[in-house]
């Protein structure tokens, strides 16, 4: 199962989602990350607290969601509310779509260790709702099942 995070820069919270998903996730399951308007760059912020969660980054880019033209994701989960409110793109076809709205942590201002305390909360509030899917009895739930089942992790 392919699962794309998705959010306008791509540089920052799906970064930080596909990290993490692929960090936990089982054989035969897959995250990746787009942007609407990606930044072309991650923000060496979001790199350096995966690193220090011993999280791989090996990798990571941020992209546009044409990227994913050819091989679409079977989810698309939106991460900020600005690509949540935007149309998927229709070569995404029928992927379950959700919305797991998440705080910007590269908006906190504040010293070093309060802009780093916004992103380890940022990291460990995905960890949590990536275990609860990871979680999830995906062959006995029915499409809608799921559906309803991935909006619910998202108010997590």
């Amino acid at each position: 199962m392919r699962i794309l995070f998705m959010c306008t820069a791509n540089s920052c919270r799906s970064i930080l989602s596909e990290a993490m998903f692929n960090h936990l996730a089982p054989e035969g399951f897959e995250a990746v990350s787009s942007g609407s308007f990606p930044k072309g760059q991650v923000l060496p912020r979001s790199l350096t607290t995966l690193q220090h969660a011993g999280i791989s980054i090996d990798g990571l880019s941020s992209k546009g969601n044409d990227a994913f033209e050819g091989n679409p994701p079977d989810i698309v989960i939106t991460v900020c509310d600005k690509a949540a409110g935007e149309a998927c793109p229709v070569y995404f076809g029928p992927a379950l779509k959700a919305h797991w709205g998440l705080e910007d942590p590269s908006d906190v201002q504040g010293d070093e260790s309060e802009v780093d305390a916004a992103f380890r909360a940022t990291l460990a509030r995905i960890e949590q709702r990536c275990r609860v899917f990871l979680a999830l009895p995906f062959e006995r739930l029915s499409r809608d099942e799921l559906k309803r089942a991935l909006d619910g992790i998202g108010i997590l």
